[in-house]
């Protein structure tokens, strides 16, 4: 617990300060509040229109949860298929890459247009916005096998795929959550795309709406639920990462003691 308190108290003093100055900043300069509302008045209306807030954080919610498994499932389906076969490694990871380099700003349309309006295109969107950090450092992580395990199995009459479940994924599961991390907390922001090329509900559509009625504070509370949102997802891979490898928490206790 402490050092959880210590690792959050740094960032909360320094969001404190942030929101103080600009709590202070509005107050005392008389700020017109559809240009720029208080944090005071945020919390406030967020809290009254907190029905309608969470309405909407549901369907994005909803499309960020199955698009990242979707994700989740072909980075793993594409990371051992890059493994397991050089050619596949020679020719599709080149593709990976260059993939990175189109915008899914101009992707999103086009899944709107082809798909419609529903959940399939906002998932492909949170799709192909994570996939590629989890695949990437998913194959990283098996490329980075020990080579003296390896040999040890082998010397004791373990095939390639025992070799493979023994050694090789236990050893890139450290690499897997870093990308894990980094996948998340694009995938709300991958939703949030989708929403903006076209929707019928979600936070997105949401802002869309508020930002026309010169709702400044709801736009801002529709951040929050956003960034509230990818922190708590972010928070989630520390624990799936205690539950799936217990084995770290021990050792960082040994070597503290």
């Amino acid at each position: 617990m402490r050092p959880l308190l210590r690792s959050l108290w740094p960032p909360l003093l320094v969001l404190t300060v942030v929101l103080g100055g600009w709590q202070l900043y509005v107050t005392a300069a008389g700020v017109d509040p559809t240009m720029l509302p208080s944090p005071a008045r945020v919390v406030e209306q967020g809290w009254l229109n907190r029905q309608d807030l969470w309405d909407q954080t549901l369907p994005t919610l909803q499309e960020t949860l199955l698009g990242f498994a979707l994700s989740f499932a072909a980075a793993w389906l594409v990371a051992v298929l890059l493994d397991f076969s050089s050619a596949a490694r020679r020719g599709l990871y080149p593709l990976l890459v260059a993939s990175q380099t189109i915008p899914i700003v101009a992707v999103a349309p086009l899944l709107i247009i082809w798909f419609g309006f529903g959940l399939l295109p906002k998932m492909l969107v949170v799709t192909l916005t994570t996939f590629f950090p989890l695949a990437a450092n998913l194959a990283a992580g098996f490329a980075a096998t020990d080579r003296e395990a390896m040999r040890l199995l082998r010397s004791l009459g373990a095939g390639r795929l025992r070799t493979f479940r023994l050694v090789r994924v236990p050893s890139a599961m450290p690499y897997f959550f870093a990308g894990l991390r980094v996948s998340i907390t694009y995938a709300v922001v991958g939703a949030m795309f989708a929403e903006y090329a076209g929707a019928e509900a979600g936070l997105g559509i949401y802002m869309q709406a508020q930002k026309s009625a010169f709702r400044t504070d709801l736009v801002f509370a529709a951040v929050a639920v956003t960034a509230a949102l990818g922190i708590a997802l972010f928070g989630a891979t520390y624990l799936l990462q205690r539950l799936v490898l217990p084995w770290e928490r021990a050792s960082k206790e040994d070597k503290a003691s």
